[in-house]
């Protein structure tokens, strides 16, 4: 943690009358907060394109600084993704450490992620955002103390240094890309390995902050699996980046794996996105997205759009989706309330997780079969395989063998054809 307190003031640009600018610079004073900086004030200009040089208009410039002399200030966050001659200029101008929006989240992402996969994808994202600006980012490289290590520093140094930096960054992020391989190719096999057991992953999407790891917790819980697997959550900004991946087992026999994803923010710097790909490809290949919304928020259809968005970015598309309206209480709304692909929920209360499990059930089950066995003495494997994959609704015992009537997942169903038993 930085040992002085960073204080910040926020500059944004409100492009040909954004309807979310308002909402874009609350979420930016979150970021900052989620990085314990404490924001002294905002600068705002109205402008139809933004400005090749610094980013505002040249007049404003002026302004920023006086404003962040008066404000005992020390650091200024843009709203957007600067351009490497747009930071140049400003810290050359303001004499002061400018940061941007998406340097900003990456740091958070760089102080949250704890798996080594979630480590080496920030660090990538960190590098390939640090390229272009190395000759700008001056002091600012003193910020990125996540993943980078301290070796980028470059303060003043000459053109040999910028090489060697450059060289350096590059080998890294060669590195990084080779290992990130690594790593995706055993979680094809581990997704590959799923497949052909036939589990149905169900993946939960959607934005920041919505609940989606209280909504795994409760799931768990509702389903009496032990506390242990409990995920971390906390009400603030990207609580949690890693990729979390629980087995639901139903009283019936039937089970799924419920994976949990990174959160999604406006403006998602495109590296990161790219960086965490393989992490969202979970979602792809999942039979079902329980898309999770913070219905409280009065900007949540446009958080959902993010969402949809970000998604489609990393092809993830048409997997049949649950809308899931969370927080249905602080939006004083019915609940819990089912409509088609559609539920309204509390999940902190509770309230609605028996409906979503019957609506999850009838997505991911609607192959399973009904039907009845006669199932030879010797055979006894198969009974037992039965009971412990199927749900079996009665058993008798008959001279030729024992008779079970089974619910079970139609491959099971063309496998055990043979022991099909139809009353004449």
């Amino acid at each position: 943690m930085d040992e002085f307190i960073e204080k910040a003031v926020i500059v944004a640009v409100n492009l040909q009358h954004d309807e979310h600018f308002e909402y874009g610079l609350e979420e930016l004073h979150n970021l900052a907060e989620a990085l314990n900086v404490e924001v002294v004030g905002e600068v705002t200009q109205n402008l139809e394109r933004v400005t090749n040089s610094h980013y505002v208009g040249t007049g404003k410039v002026e302004e920023i600084k006086n404003f962040y002399e008066e404000a005992g200030a020390n650091l200024v966050i843009f709203n957007d993704e600067l351009t490497p001659s747009q930071i140049r200029n400003l810290e050359r101008d303001l004499e002061c450490k400018v940061i941007d929006r998406t340097m900003l989240i990456l740091d958070i992402f760089a102080r949250r992620a704890k798996s080594n996969e979630a480590q080496m994808q920030v660090e990538l994202a960190q590098l390939q955002y640090m390229l272009p600006r190395l000759v700008g980012l001056r002091a600012s490289l003193g910020r990125q103390g996540g993943g980078t290590g301290g070796g980028f520093k470059n303060r003043g140094a000459g053109e040999t240094k910028l090489e060697l930096d450059r060289r350096k960054i590059e080998d890294q992020i060669a590195k990084l890309k080779r290992e990130l391989e690594q790593v995706k190719y055993q979680r094809e096999t581990q997704r590959k390995q799923r497949k052909k057991n036939a589990v149905p992953v169900v993946s939960l999407v959607g934005y920041t902050n919505a609940g989606k790891s209280t909504i795994m917790n409760q799931l768990l819980h509702k389903v009496g699996q032990a506390d242990s697997k409990q995920v971390f959550e906390k009400d603030m900004l990207f609580a949690t980046l890693e990729t979390s991946v629980r087995q639901i087992k139903l009283p019936d026999q039937k089970e799924f794996l419920l994976t949990d994803t990174v959160g999604f923010v406006s403006k998602l710097p495109h590296h990161l996105v790219k960086a965490f790909r393989s992490t969202l490809e979970e979602a792809r290949d999942a039979s079902l997205l329980l898309h999770v919304v913070d219905v409280s928020n009065a900007e949540h259809r446009y958080m959902m759009d993010v969402t949809n968005e970000t998604l489609l970015a990393v092809g993830v598309e048409d997997v049949p989706t649950i809308y899931v309206y969370n927080k249905s209480d602080l939006a004083d709304l019915k609940y819990p309330y089912v409509a088609s692909e559609n539920i309204w929920i509390s999940a902190k209360e509770g309230a609605g997780l028996n409906e979503l499990l019957e609506m999850i059930k009838k997505r991911i089950f609607s192959d399973y079969v009904i039907c009845n066995m006669l199932i030879p003495f010797d055979r006894g494997d198969l009974v037992s395989y039965l009971n412990e994959h199927a749900s079996v609704k009665s058993t008798s015992y008959e001279e030729e063998g024992t008779l079970v009537k089974v619910e079970l997942k139609k491959s099971d169903y063309d496998r055990f054809q043979q022991f099909l038993f139809v009353e004449e």
